[in-house]
């Protein structure tokens, strides 16, 4: 009844006079049920001035702390065709042992014995190398021996010309002593034609004169060709000395250019013997990627690629490996509005998946089954679910970690922040307002150090 009429009924029935009434309405009720409220407002006023943790919470899965501890997938770099499966899926593995065999696909590599092939290859073309080598120290020899000859040639050639000069001076002095002495033997007859005519010398006498007059002039004739040929055999000594210099130029250039080829055969030989030894390299290292082997110790957890004669590109996944000593962490992400309250070394509360636990958001140390750890790195790239990445490594001072988690399953994650009363943080949560501010103190202390 709504009672809300003026004609009130309850003053003018009186109901204790019905046993109902009578064991319903008495004072003593009214006055335990007022006791019962004052106390607990009481109560409740209290507990809005109890502390409570302000929290960021979060929602990740377990990871491994370093990247090389972490689930991996082994790839193959060439393309190839599976021939044979050395382990199953839960196997465990050392690092370097045989996972499984592959065969080539590439026609260009079908060869079995395509390294010993081209070790052939390079031990000839090391030789003809050598040969090159030979032949240019041979040529080297040359170029010398006929650059000595040609000294010696012209030295000879300059020798000879500078005797044909002397000749033309010596052949010089013979004709200007005959030209002296056809003039003496010119005078000599002219006078004895002169003493003829008056009487003086007889006719023997003139005609022995006229006699030595003609040998006279035959030796200057004699003597003039003499100096004229010494004069020739200057000028045949002047272009033996040129054709001596042309003819050895001419051969030491043949020789120098043959140098050349022989050098330029040879540097182009070490090409090839250097390219062929690393074709060699790359043919052996290909032949080493026939077999695929576990680059670290771990478990098999899946093949990939199955089955026998399937092929596949290179840069494929074969086979998942999980590595078997790690370091456990957790990765969780928090919201941007959040992100200026995580620092690195803050302490976080943990909660695993499946694993039992009784969780009081603002009273951390109540809580039952959640593990400690701490921020050990804080991603400044947003990512692609809308938050950021926040790595979580165990806390050294708290409980450990269970042994029986595993990497990937899921974590709850509570950062813990400044202590507030609880009356604060209802009234927080209904107007929507971030936590307070929170800077850890060792924080500043790290950066202080640093």
């Amino acid at each position: 009844m709504l009672n809300i009429s003026h004609n009130k009924l309850n003053q003018k029935v009186d109901l204790s006079r019905f046993r109902a009434g009578a064991k319903v309405i008495h004072k003593r009720h009214y006055k335990q049920f007022n006791r019962f409220l004052a106390v607990f407002s009481i109560i409740l006023l209290g507990i809005l001035f109890l502390p409570w943790t302000q929290t960021i919470s979060g929602r990740g899965y377990l990871t491994t702390l370093t990247p090389d501890q972490r689930p991996q997938t082994i790839q193959s770099p060439i393309p190839g065709r599976i021939e044979k499966w050395y382990v199953r899926e839960g196997d465990y593995v050392e690092k370097g042992d045989t996972i499984l065999h592959i065969s080539e696909v590439k026609s260009e590599y079908f060869d079995p014995s395509l390294v010993e092939r081209t070790g052939k290859q390079i031990k000839a073309k090391s030789m003809a190398v050598t040969s090159y080598q030979e032949k240019v120290k041979a040529l080297e020899t040359q170029i010398r021996a006929l650059t000595q000859e040609r000294g010696l040639k012209l030295e000879q050639a300059k020798n000879k010309w500078e005797q044909s000069k002397l000749k033309v001076k010596s052949d010089s002095i013979d004709l200007e002593a005959a030209k002296t002495n056809i003039a003496i033997a010119q005078r000599q007859y002219d006078r004895v034609v002169q003493l003829e005519n008056e009487g003086l010398k007889a006719v023997t006498d003139l005609e022995e004169k006229r006699l030595k007059l003609q040998e006279t002039q035959a030796k200057l004739v004699s003597q003039e060709n003499k100096w004229l040929a010494s004069k020739n055999e200057v000028i045949n000594a002047q272009v033996e000395i040129n054709r001596v210099q042309a003819e050895y130029t001419d051969k030491i250039s043949k020789a120098q250019s043959d140098l050349f080829t022989a050098q330029s055969n040879q540097f182009d030989s070490e090409a090839q013997v250097t390219k062929l030894e690393n074709e060699y390299t790359n043919y052996e290292m290909r032949n080493s990627l026939l077999y695929i082997r576990a680059p670290q110790n771990g478990y098999i957890n899946k093949a990939i690629q199955s089955g026998i004669g399937e092929t596949f590109k290179e840069g494929d996944r074969l086979v998942g490996i999980m590595p078997s000593e790690y370091d456990l962490a957790v990765e969780t992400y928090v919201n941007p509005i959040d992100l200026p309250l995580v620092n690195l070394g803050e302490k976080v509360r943990i909660q695993f998946d499946g694993w039992p636990a009784l969780v009081f958001s603002g009273w951390p140390n109540v809580s039952y089954g959640t593990f400690g750890g701490k921020i050990v790195a804080i991603e400044t790239f947003i990512s692609t679910n809308g938050k950021y990445r926040v790595l979580l490594a165990p806390d050294e001072e708290d409980v450990p970690w269970p042994k029986d988690i595993r990497v990937g399953s899921g974590a709850m994650t509570m950062a813990l922040l400044e202590d507030v009363p609880i009356w604060f943080e209802l009234w927080r949560q209904l107007n929507g307002f971030p936590p307070n501010y929170y800077q850890p103190q060792n924080t500043n202390k790290d950066g202080e150090k640093k």
